[in-house]
């Protein structure tokens, strides 16, 4: 009874914990809030396999939704998958608790599951709007538990099924790929060798679509502008500082995508109960340095605090953009806060360490009863004290997390684009919007997702006052030529046949007007106007054969790994049947 009751509350408590954060957002409406963009429908569109002019950064997100979007409503699938994300986040990490502690209590395991799902990285990424990055996130523990079991020599399926669903973005497959490698490469277990060539093997196929496309583009080889370095480095929370924050899980880039609670000195207060709760589970965990994976996801946790901390100094920003101009792509690094992530799995085991002793009741010894009773006490202790250092991640991380709906003019214009030719500019400029039905925070245009034809974008970043450089050279080109009120001629040498206006979001419109009163308007109504360019140049796609068989491939991955874990529980069932 106990062992069942262990099994299932873990699961249940993660549950509860992810229904409790999101709860705004499992309403009717979609997700539109700063990166995060989800619509009721996505299209298989250049920028969606990764090969436009910007960098392949939500790939193979964007193809995966586009494909799921044509049978199921986009902005519900992508609730789906971030419930999912924060529910298997939790019970992975009391599984993992489980497997590498086998004395850990069920009280143990749930505050594992509490350490994992509530603290300010979970925050911090969901206001930023990295949704895709937290089923990166949510798959660490359990490529903890896949790796374990390929060290003892058992099955690979659960490890392809974990990297291939980190890999929905390049940093979650990135996450995902170290810390198997790590467990992996460590001494101990079977053919230790034959292993780690596998898990490069996975991570490979796990990374392919990004790769892929990367290649195609040629965007990889671009130099990431240096401004972006200190942009997006680590940012130090009050009386925390940039290392106290990091080691607190906390520290984004971004000071308007933090939780209140985090905005003053109860931050400090909030890391120290967070710290404390694992620090008790320290001592526990050095008595089992003899077990080389917890020494090895502790080098890695301290790395993962001590690098994004060092990459936030003076000295630490020049050796980043020294790297970001001799080294293609390295502009996927930049944002150094959100590779604490890999500290998440020594800070659950060491909260579940601290609370694993197991006491075996003893009628001659009735104080071994109330032993069992203070280690219970001390768990649901631990838990509030970890619930009450972040009071604002429950209900939409302070009600942040709300659906918006969208005006019937976005469904009107993807309707009269459907079918098409030539690409679409949009104004005002820029990549970020504040419209009426979004709120407060500036949110990513939904322009790209929402219409089935390539919508040019620069990739331009605006961060603290400052301004990131894009890659988008084209759509910076076309851009500049319609605010600089260039002809429709010029325009449409530039490959773009149609420009929409987003008429009720603040932003640069220059002299447009002089490109787009000759135009013929095809819809117009108060929130967008939709002009139609003629005889648009077609600007050929690139060859994309083999990111499509990429994109294939990371599929099969993914739900072949799934297909072969599923037979394989059914085939033990029916052998152990009677």
């Amino acid at each position: 009874m106990a062992r069942s009751r262990s099994r299932w509350t873990p699961p249940l408590y993660s549950l509860l914990l992810s229904v409790v954060i999101l709860g705004p957002l499992l309403g009717p409406g979609y997700l539109l809030l700063r990166d995060a963009v989800s619509t009721p429908r996505s299209y298989f569109t250049d920028s969606a396999w990764g090969i436009a002019d910007a960098a392949a950064r939500a790939v193979p997100q964007d193809a995966a939704i586009a494909a799921l979007s044509t049978v199921f409503d986009g902005g519900l699938v992508v609730k789906a998958i971030l419930l999912l994300a924060l529910w298997l986040t939790g019970w992975g990490a009391a599984v993992m608790a489980r497997t590498a502690l086998p004395t850990a209590p069920l009280p143990a395991l749930l505050v594992a599951s509490t350490v994992a799902v509530w603290n300010p990285y979970v925050a911090e990424r969901l206001l930023q709007g990295h949704w895709s990055l937290l089923v990166g996130y949510a798959a660490l523990p359990w490529t903890v538990v896949a790796a374990l079991a390929v060290r003892q020599g058992r099955s690979w399926w659960a490890l392809a099924v974990c990297l291939a669903a980190a890999g929905l973005t390049p940093t979650g497959a990135l996450l995902a790929a170290t810390i198997a490698l790590v467990v992996l490469a460590l001494p101990g277990g079977a053919r230790r060798g034959l292993r780690v060539v596998g898990a490069l093997g996975l991570a490979a196929v796990a990374s392919a679509p990004w790769l892929a496309a990367t290649a195609v583009s040629g965007n990889g080889v671009e130099q990431a502008d240096p401004a972006g370095w200190a942009a997006f480095a680590a940012r130090a929370e009050p009386g925390l500082g940039t290392l106290g924050s990091l080691a607190g899980l906390g520290g984004i880039w971004n000071s308007d995508a933090v939780p209140g609670s985090r905005t003053g000195i109860f931050a400090l207060m909030g890391t120290v109960l967070l710290l404390t709760v694992v620090a008790f589970g320290v001592r526990p965990l050095i008595r089992r340095r003899g077990n080389p994976v917890i020494v090895g996801l502790g080098v890695v946790a301290l790395l993962a605090i001590a690098v994004p901390a060092l990459a936030a100094t003076g000295p630490g920003l020049a050796m980043a953009r020294a790297l970001g101009e001799t080294v293609p792509g390295a502009g996927l690094l930049r944002d150094s806060q959100k590779w604490v992530a890999l500290a998440m799995p020594i800070y659950a085991l060491a909260a579940a360490a601290a609370f694993s002793r197991r006491h075996r009741p003893n009628p001659v010894q009735p104080t071994a009863l109330s032993a069992v009773q203070r280690t219970r006490f001390g768990s649901a202790v631990a838990i509030v004290a970890l619930l009450i250092a972040l009071p604002d991640l429950a209900w939409g991380v302070g009600n942040s997390l709300r659906p918006v709906t969208y005006p019937a003019s976005w469904q009107a214009v993807a309707t009269e684009l459907d079918g098409a030719a030539g690409d679409v500019a949009v104004l005002p400029a820029g990549m970020f919007r504040r419209f009426p039905y979004s709120g407060t925070a500036p949110v990513l245009d939904p322009a790209p997702r929402m219409l089935p034809l390539d919508v040019l974008q620069t990739g331009e970043l605006i961060v603290a006052g400052g301004t990131v450089r894009g890659e988008g050279k084209r759509a910076t080109d076309v851009q500049n030529a319609v605010l600089a009120g260039e002809s429709a001629d010029t325009i449409a040498r530039m490959g773009v046949g149609w420009v929409l206006v987003e008429n009720t979001t603040p932003g640069e419109l220059g002299e447009s007007e002089r490109t787009l009163n000759p135009l013929d308007v095809v819809y117009s109504d108060e929130q967008l106007t939709l002009y139609r360019v003629p005889n648009p140049m077609i600007v050929e796609s690139r060859p994309a054969t083999v990111v499509v068989a990429a994109h294939l491939a990371w599929a099969i991955l993914l739900l072949g790994g799934l297909a072969v874990g599923l037979l394989g529980r059914i085939r033990v069932r029916r052998t152990h049947q009677p």
